[in-house]
């Protein structure tokens, strides 16, 4: 199959409510290169999936496991930085407060405005996080 196919699955596939996606380098059976395509979704959307697969791309087949899944209590929430106000994802465990995650999309508008490095600005952003929170990211 054609490597551009994978990029428009994607995009189609994340579109229609995927939790994620990814491909690996595998060998098949007399040792033949191919490409693994994985999907990570809810249970209740694996027929569209499969549906997608087998008209889409080039298989005759797809192969589905089972797997259950532990997800952080998520919160969001803005903190100011010298940089401007930035978005942060709180993740609790058992009701405690266990993470602090800048998010992206933020950072990456930030660095490029301040035409700083992405690298130096989470660096900068987490020592925020952790005056704030007091959650030490850098460690």
């Amino acid at each position: 199959m054609s490597s551009e196919v994978y990029s428009y699955l994607y995009e189609q596939i994340l579109k229609e409510g995927a939790l994620d996606i990814y491909t690996e380098s595998i060998y098949m059976k007399k040792n033949r290169p191919a490409t693994k395509l994985s999907i990570l979704c809810e249970e209740r959307n694996l027929q569209k999936f499969v549906e997608m697969l087998l008209k889409e791309t080039t298989t005759f087949g797809v192969r589905y496991h089972k797997y259950n899944r532990v997800v952080l209590k998520r919160q969001f929430s803005k903190i100011n930085t010298p940089y401007g106000e930035v978005k942060v994802k709180l993740g609790y465990y058992d009701g405690k407060l266990i993470k602090v995650t800048p998010e992206y999309e933020d950072c990456k508008k930030i660095a490029k405005f301040n035409k700083i490095s992405l690298n130096q600005l989470l660096y900068k952003i987490n020592h925020v996080i952790n005056e704030e929170f007091n959650i030490n990211l850098l460690t």
